[in-house]
């Protein structure tokens, strides 16, 4: 078994980019059923976990797209499984998509890089000067409010917490709420009382939706409010996802249900941008690129950076074929 990846990071998260993996299904939401208990999965641990990755890897499986109007599909996966959504890997395979020459671009304009993803089709306009990548930004599947003021009884007291659609389905509230702060010093205590919220809210009414593929919190998004900058709010958060994972940049998706719920409240204007910081100190801005019925379509900016490629094989005897998490 031999595996050759490209891996970059956007904001400090990683994204192992893989090409050649078999799936099945008609589409991208079906690939990700399939790839769940088959063959796919067995590649992702062992790109993933230890001792070719860690309990904080991230990548995607390239795949054909659903149809002709997108330039190519991804399965996103995590130490606990696939997911649904991934701004930060949108931004990535954009970034990627043109460096490449997998989608032509223009030196010194946009370029939009579709891809099909589980949540439905995105895009990444990646916008260039003199042939070198500006930014990229990542726009999102329709993202609204699922419930607001959910009060939990967690192990840190009574909070009430916001569930969110952004591609998948988030948790979120004031890291203040349960005495935090979103610093790095703070990161294990975050990630106990963000693992926490996330699987008592797992089964709430309000996270079941309609396509049962999208259903359940995939994150809890604690928050420090900044204040305001001439442009609009301003925020710090980190994102625990899957089984405690913890997001280096802002979150892409998970800055797009900021998105939606701060639009939904008053908080994020028209013509208004947040400025999202993680717990790292990495940055995405995000607005509202349009409105719809149920929600807002969020676009996030960002930047994504090669790290390098690497080629994985299985040595003969290693008795860790399927890598190992300690989390």
């Amino acid at each position: 078994m031999i595996w050759t990846t490209e891996d970059w990071h956007t904001a400090g998260e990683p994204f192992r980019i893989v090409e050649g993996v078999p799936t099945e299904g008609a589409t991208v939401a079906e690939r990700r059923v399939h790839a769940m208990s088959g063959d796919a999965d067995a590649v992702r641990r062992f790109l993933c976990l230890e001792p070719r990755g860690h309990d904080d890897m991230y990548g995607g499986f390239l795949t054909p797209p659903d149809d002709d109007g997108a330039d190519f599909g991804v399965l996103f996966w995590h130490k606990d499984g696939f997911s649904t959504a991934c701004g930060h890997g949108t931004i990535a395979l954009g970034a990627w998509a043109v460096r490449s020459g997998r989608v032509p671009a223009d030196p010194d304009g946009e370029t939009t890089v579709t891809i099909d993803v589980p949540s439905g089709r995105v895009q990444a306009i990646v916008r260039q000067q003199a042939g070198r990548i500006q930014d990229v930004v990542f726009r999102n599947v329709e993202s609204r409010v699922l419930r607001r003021g959910i009060a939990l009884e967690t192990s840190l007291g009574t909070v009430d917490v916001d569930l969110v659609f952004g591609g998948a389905v988030y948790a979120t509230l004031p890291a203040s709420a349960v005495g935090l702060s979103v610093e790095p010093a703070h990161t294990a205590d975050l990630i106990r009382i963000g693992r926490e919220i996330k699987w008592a809210l797992n089964d709430h009414p309000d996270a079941q939706l309609a396509d049962d593929r999208l259903s359940g919190v995939y994150g809890t998004i604690l928050f420090d409010d900044l204040g305001r900058t001439d442009r609009g709010p301003w925020q710090r958060n980190v994102t625990v996802f899957a089984d405690g994972e913890v997001d280096r940049s802002p979150c892409g998706s998970g800055t797009a249900s900021r998105v939606a719920l701060l639009a939904a409240t008053g908080a994020l204007g028209d013509g208004e941008e947040l400025t999202h910081d993680s717990i790292i100190g990495t940055r995405f801005l995000a607005r509202v690129a349009a409105r719809t019925a149920d929600g807002v379509i969020p676009e996030v900016r960002g930047q994504a950076h090669r790290v390098g490629s690497c080629t994985f094989e299985l040595d003969a005897g290693d008795p860790l074929p399927s890598g190992f998490s300690l989390r």
